[in-house]
């Protein structure tokens, strides 16, 4: 079984709702099981930014896909959730994407791993450093705290209290 972590936002709809179904439509997988959930964090739209604000956390997966099905899977959840791409960082109901799978670096064939942008978005690092703070970025060499340290300071994190993924997952 790999470890990967797979980060999940909403800015349509109930979207503490929506990462809450979406956290227990992955883990009914038989081929994979959610093990932890980061704390939900509303974050500020990046790219498009004239539309809502967006609750993002990051999910710790033991799966025993390749990380081809994986991505597979995860598109496929999405477009069970409604999910149309229409426009580059631009509202949805649901994102999925795989951050990491163990510590492979993969390129090519429509999947990159590492994410291409993880180091550079504070939404994706400050709830991976809850789940790995010692985690280190494959490709950078340097810890998931390191990074977002460079990076926090100008871009809007706020952490909701009250709002949990795992209490869905088993």
């Amino acid at each position: 079984m790999a470890i990967s972590y797979i980060g999940v936002g909403a800015n349509l709809d109930d979207r503490a709702a929506v990462l809450r179904r979406a956290a227990a439509a992955l883990d009914g997988y038989d081929s994979l099981e959610v093990k932890a959930a980061s704390p939900v964090y509303e974050t500020a739209p990046v790219g498009v930014t004239a539309q809502p604000m967006f609750l993002n956390a990051v999910l710790a997966a033991e799966t025993d896909l390749e990380p081809h099905a994986l991505l597979e899977r995860l598109l496929a959840v999405e477009r069970r959730f409604g999910r149309v791409r229409r426009q580059r960082w631009g509202p949805r109901l649901l994102d999925l994407d795989i951050l990491l799978y163990e510590n492979e670096i993969i390129r090519g064939r429509g999947l990159e791993i590492p994410h291409p942008r993880l180091h550079e978005r504070a939404f994706v690092l400050v709830p991976l450093c809850d789940l790995t703070p010692r985690g280190r970025h494959p490709v950078f060499k340097k810890t998931f705290s390191e990074l977002a340290e460079s990076i926090v300071p100008t871009q809007e994190v706020r952490k909701l209290h009250g709002v949990s993924l795992l209490s869905v997952c088993t």
